[in-house]
């Protein structure tokens, strides 16, 4: 796994933001498959692209009401814009496209229900807001930043009938009056033609060629490396949408395999000779095991977790009502015909009814699945202590309840890359390395006589590296073994899957690509739920459903609450 610096608890934060805002996506649009992946919004696992720039608000910068403006913002488009006609029409050029892309942008959020006086709000403070940041990055004192800032006013107030702010009347006054004749046209012509995308798209064609078309005199009159560096920089910071520093570390990083191919079916294995599944308690000594154990022991009892009260909330959660026969004597339901005799000895008698009696029962499957990778050498001890806590609270809730692992015999591709050299080097080799699948619990054996196994989480020299499709494969495969029943797998994980020998021999994204489309597959076929728990990372590109925990502080009720929650939903 790439290692990546824990993310502070803000991470958390900007999750719940992202889901607040999907859930008002969805709710505006009617459209149940959409969700945030990272930054990205997605409908199903098809990206949706949102290309205006102040839909993509800073987490560094904005306030929960720009969320929530940009959110109503990606309804609207959604709502009001045919993508197939809006690609027709929409110029290649970027400075033309930036601007055919906003006034679209405009275009919808003027068409805001008469309603829908909240949504109007968030749209206008999300502008504001954008305005303020873009003035202060220092673009408008750039002549590329400035032109485009002005325009981007100018037909904005036009066509949602918005008054420009006073204060940035006054920045773009001079740069406004140059423009004026050269748009007095098509500016009228926005706000009477934007009820018609295609009437619309006419006008705003129109000023984006303008504008493309200056944009470039100015680069032709002053080709100097200050005024490119401007432009590039402010092309830049429109079209860049892609997590900033501060969000890239809290993310996980994904891309598309050429090896794989575009359908993901393309995913070998050079040889299974030296693939291994073991249980924990064949590869640690029983001294060291019981060491780990009183280790393990102490942690649990530092933190003060309530282990009764977890098991009772995971009853409730997990537990479906079961038929499990009658219950007489009722005063309504089923007539009960073993008591009509009593009508004739008691006429009064009203307790004459039978009814189902349903009983809480948990048919339930839990997995943890744990990556045992080097990075999450470090996170060991609360991990071993959160999987510790669940199976203890499992067992009390009546559900069934296993503990995985996941690495490689060897670093760097062990005896399958040597043999690989052996061979002669083919081409897209596919896994390159020697995998490992570790039992620490399964789903038979009770969690008093798998304490020992579990505590072999702390042993160092298990974490090397990971293949992380091929896991999830695993476990999902051991979990619809144990018949019917809720199955849920949860995927501790820190990183993308990475193993250096695979990566070198195909390409650097082989086994993150095969990771999605593992997931995508296994989340389509709902026969087991899958979730993400990503270790100071958001694993969003991979797991529709993913919290990211923060164990800088080790596993608290926080953390706790956070899988719950998941369960829950």
């Amino acid at each position: 796994m790439a290692e990546l610096p824990v993310c502070p608890e803000s991470v958390r934060r900007r999750q719940e933001v992202r889901e607040l805002c999907a859930g008002s996506i969805r709710a505006l649009t009617g459209q149940g498959e959409l969700h945030f992946r990272g930054t990205e919004l997605h409908r199903g696992h098809r990206r949706v692209p949102m290309p205006a720039p102040h839909l993509h608000p800073s987490f560094d910068r904005a306030d929960v009401a720009s969320f929530r403006g940009a959110g109503d913002g990606m309804a609207l488009r959604l709502l009001h814009t045919d993508p197939t006609l809006h690609r027709s029409l929409c110029p290649e050029d970027t400075p033309s496209r930036l601007i055919f892309e906003t006034l679209e942008q405009f275009r919808v959020e003027s068409l805001a229900a008469g309603a829908w006086d909240g949504v109007r709000a968030n749209l206008a403070h999300r502008f504001s807001r954008w305005s303020q940041e873009f003035v202060a990055s220092g673009l408008t004192e750039t002549v590329h930043g400035m032109l485009l800032f002005t325009v981007i006013q100018m037909c904005r107030a036009r066509i949602t009938a918005e008054p420009i702010p006073e204060t940035t009347q006054d920045l773009i006054e001079s740069t406004r009056f140059g423009l004026a004749s050269v748009l007095g046209d098509q500016l009228p012509q926005l706000r009477r033609t934007r009820h018609s995308q295609s009437d619309f798209a006419v006008q705003a064609r129109a000023i984006a060629d303008v504008i493309g078309r200056r944009l470039e005199q100015a680069a032709d009159a002053d080709e100097s490396g200050d005024t490119r560096r401007d432009r590039a920089a402010t092309f830049s910071l429109l079209f860049d949408f892609e997590p900033d520093e501060n969000d890239a570390f809290a993310t996980a990083a994904s891309g598309h395999s050429r090896a794989l191919g575009d359908g993901g079916d393309g995913y070998r294995v050079f040889t299974r000779a030296y693939d291994e599944t073991r249980q924990i308690t064949s590869l640690v000594r029983p001294e060291l095991l019981r060491d780990f154990r009183r280790c393990l022991d102490a942690g649990i009892e530092d933190k003060r977790l309530n282990v009764r009260k977890l098991g009772r909330q995971l009853k409730f959660l997990l537990s479906e009502p079961t038929r499990d026969g009658w219950e007489g004597g009722r005063d309504e339901g089923y007539i009960d015909g073993r008591r009509l005799a009593q009508l004739v000895t008691s006429p009064t008698e009203r307790r004459l009814f039978r009814a189902e009696r349903t009983e809480p029962r948990n048919d339930a499957t839990v997995t943890f699945l744990i990556d045992c990778s080097g990075s999450m050498k470090k996170f060991s001890q609360p991990v071993a202590v959160l999987v510790d806590v669940f199976a203890r609270a499992l067992e009390l809730a009546d559900a069934r309840c296993e503990i995985l692992g996941f690495t490689t015999t060897a670093w760097n591709g062990g005896r399958a890359r040597r043999d690989w050299l052996r061979s002669g080097r083919p081409d897209d080799p596919g896994r390159l390395n020697e995998v490992r699948q570790l039992v620490f619990k399964d789903a038979e054996t009770t969690w008093r006589r798998a304490r020992p196994a579990i505590a072999g989480l702390l042993k160092d020299d298990l974490f090397k590296e990971g293949v992380d499709g091929e896991a999830v494969d695993w476990a999902c495969s051991r979990m619809r073994d144990r018949g019917p029943g809720r199955r849920l797998l949860f995927v501790i994980s820190d990183g993308s899957p990475l193993d250096g020998a695979t990566a070198l021999a195909n390409d650097e994204f082989y086994l993150d690509h095969h990771l999605q489309v593992v997931v995508e597959r296994h989340e389509d076929e709902r026969a087991v739920e899958v979730y993400g728990l990503g270790v100071g990372l958001d694993l969003s590109p991979y797991y529709d459903r993913c919290r990211t925990l923060d164990l800088t502080h080790g596993t608290n009720s926080d953390v706790i609450a956070d899988v719950l929650s998941m369960i829950a939903h």
